[in-house]
This record gives structure tokens, C-alpha cells and sequence, in this order.
């Protein structure tokens, strides 16, 4: 089954990067990333994309996958993740998909972007619990250099930050505006 296999690909690429995950991604050492681990989940997915199946978890894994083969945060092929993201917002829309698109296209496009397309979606849905929402448009205002609204989106990404991990970025990114 190719979703199950994707799906595994998925667990075996996040799990690969787990000794950094208390990092933002541009800030994770990826000398600590487990290439035995992302050598698996890339093959895991491309047997399930051999299958000519694509589902949902083919495309996280995919992404995950280009997280994974870059070498570095700044050669991250960014316009490949927004893409990737488009399509499994078309074939498996929610809005955390939705949220994780914009950050993709905020790499390509520019904050300002970002920023646009998490306005949109403030709109039609209610992210006002939602702490991803507020770490995402922080670090979006900051990076368009919007301090006081970034100030404000980390207070609130601040006061449900689910661990102390969380709570250690959001409070460094917020200290170095």
C-alpha cells in the first residue's frame, strides 16, 4: 500500500532529524541528522511513489525528503516545497496545511507574502487557539521587520507554546528584535 508506506517514509525522515527538533530548522545542525535513518525514509518513498499512487502522506514525506537531501538551510529547494505543499492543499486541505504552505512560499516569495497568504487564512478560519499560527506569523513579521507586530504574535505564540523547547525559541526569537 503506498499511503502506508509513505507514511512510514514520513515518521522514519522526521525521526532522522530528532536530536535537533528543539531548534528552528534554520538553526538545526544537520551533522546531527541520522543518515541511516534518512537513506531508509528516501527509499521508503520512493518505493511508494514507484507504485504510481500518490497520496497525502507521499507528498509530507516528499517535502520532508527535500528538508532532508538539502544540504544546507539556505540551499533548501524551497520552490519545490511550496509546490509540493499546494498540491497536498488541493488533495488534502486543512488548515495546517494551509499554514505550512504559506511558510513555504514565505521562503520564495518573500515575508511579505507569507504574511498575505496567513491574512487569508486568518479569515476563513479560526486560528486565534492556535499556537503554530502565532509562532508562524511572529517569525513572519520579524523576518518583513515588523518588530512590534512580531513582539505581540510571540507574546501570544509565547502563552501556549506547547514545551519548554518552544518556549526557549519563541523567547529567544522575540529577545532579538
Amino acid at each position: 500500500e503506498p499511503e502506508a508506506l509513505g507514511l512510514l517514509a514520513l515518521m522514519v525522515l522526521h525521526d532522522a532529524r530528532r536530536a535537533t527538533r528543539d531548534r528552528a530548522l534554520e538553526e538545526q545542525d544537520r551533522g546531527l541528522w541520522r543518515r541511516d535513518e534518512i537513506d531508509e525514509g528516501l527509499a521508503l518513498l520512493r518505493t511508494a511513489l514507484a507504485m504510481g499512487r500518490p497520496g497525502p502522506y507521499q507528498l509530507q514525506a516528499a517535502i520532508a525528503a527535500l528538508h532532508a537531501e538539502a544540504p544546507s538551510f539556505a540551499e533548501t529547494d524551497w520552490v519545490q516545497i511550496a509546490m509540493l505543499y499546494s498540491q497536498l492543499a488541493r488533495s488534502a486541505p486543512s488548515p495546517i496545511v494551509e499554514l505550512n504552505r504559506a511558510i513555504a512560499f514565505s521562503w520564495v516569495e518573500g515575508p511579505a507574502f507569507g504574511l498575505a497568504m496567513l491574512e487569508r487564512l486568518a479569515e476563513d478560519t479560526d486560528l486565534s487557539g492556535y499556537q503554530p499560527y502565532h509562532a508562524a506569523r511572529a517569525d513572519l513579521l520579524r523576518r518583513a521587520g515588523r518588530s512590534e507586530d512580531a513582539r505581540e504574535a510571540y507574546r501570544l505564540a509565547l502563552a501556549d507554546a506547547p514545551n519548554q523547547a518552544a518556549r526557549e525559541l519563541l523567547q529567544r526569537r522575540a529577545a532579538d528584535l
